[in-house]
């Protein structure tokens, strides 16, 4: 099949949901649903710790709303744009506006990773290193986590925009996937893209495996720490600390590796679109029902704030 190579593409197709019409009906309640419960459960989680000084000198909760902040531009990045094309016949994105949706996908994606790793930190002081964990996570050290886990993304998507915005594209062709991603884009190349597949795989990895290394060996030390406690009670209250945020990691990096970590991540196939779905939309949206639900100290908050608003 011939293409006609280009380098002032105005537009790209986007595949959308690769399911029967029957089921694209169904698919714009679900995420629109899915998408209001993300901002309401996210903006609900920011409020709460920002009008309650007690969780706000918290180092975990004030990390903890960040990644609520990244959530909500990470899943506003894709959904809205996912739910116009599912009312459009035509499923098309603007060039710039497809360069655009990466950058921003890429650098919600990346703090929330980074974010992540910095909240099993704040675990790992807190339960092996409990003397310290004042100076440790002192406001100054927590404001650096956070300025890391922002500013480290938006350096490597804007190295990756700058990068996608050098390379020609096939017009017409339609790039597999409901949004645009660095591997999707790649498929519908006409230039050689070698040079820049091997920076993304070398960068994606170090900064996808980096976080991810830090949470394991965080939860390794903090598992060699619990089990020494020789209390039942003791072990079940230090567990319980950390349960949410597992809980959070698991379906985060779990969907992402199957993924990004396959041969063949440029044509995704139905059950790589699921895996999609489950780190861009799902995840987001659960991130605040673990927090409040398996913590007594966000329901603690809650309460306070209703009291105070409504006595």
């Amino acid at each position: 099949m011939n293409h006609r190579n280009t380098t002032d593409v105005s537009e790209f197709l986007l595949q959308g949901f690769p399911s029967p019409p029957e089921v694209q009906r169904l698919l714009f309640p679900l995420l629109l649903s899915i998408y209001l419960l993300t901002l309401l459960g996210n903006v609900t989680i920011i409020l709460l710790i920002r009008s309650d000084m007690q969780l706000l000198q918290t180092p975990m909760y004030f990390l903890l709303s960040h990644l609520a902040l990244a959530d909500i531009g990470f899943t506003s990045t894709t959904i809205p744009k996912a739910l116009d094309n599912l009312l459009s016949q035509k499923k098309t994105i603007s060039y710039r506006g497809c360069l655009a949706q990466m950058y921003f996908f890429i650098s919600f994606g990346n703090s929330d990773s980074f974010l992540l790793a910095s909240m099993a930190y704040d675990r790992y002081v807190a339960i092996c290193c409990p003397l310290h964990y004042s100076a440790m996570m002192s406001r100054k050290h927590c404001l650096l986590l956070a300025m890391v886990s922002w500013t480290v993304p938006i350096i490597l998507a804007s190295l990756y925009t700058i990068l996608m915005s050098r390379i020609e594209f096939c017009d017409p062709e339609e790039i597999p996937d409901f949004f645009c991603d660095v591997f999707p884009m790649l498929s519908v190349c006409c230039s050689d893209t070698s040079i820049i597949e091997l920076i993304v795989m070398t960068e994606g990895v170090m900064e996808m495996v980096t976080p991810f290394a830090l949470i394991i060996i965080s939860y390794a030390f903090i598992f060699y720490t619990v089990i020494k406690i020789p209390s039942a009670v003791g072990k079940r209250k230090a567990f319980s600390t950390c349960g949410s945020h597992i809980c959070v990691v698991v379906l985060f990096y779990g969907s992402i590796s199957w993924v990004y970590f396959k041969p063949d991540s440029k044509n995704p196939s139905f059950q790589e679109t699921v895996a999609t779905v489950m780190y861009t939309v799902v995840t987001p949206m659960l991130n605040p029902f673990l927090y409040t639900l398996r913590n007594s100290e966000m329901k603690a908050a809650l309460k306070r704030v209703i009291k105070r608003h409504f006595r």
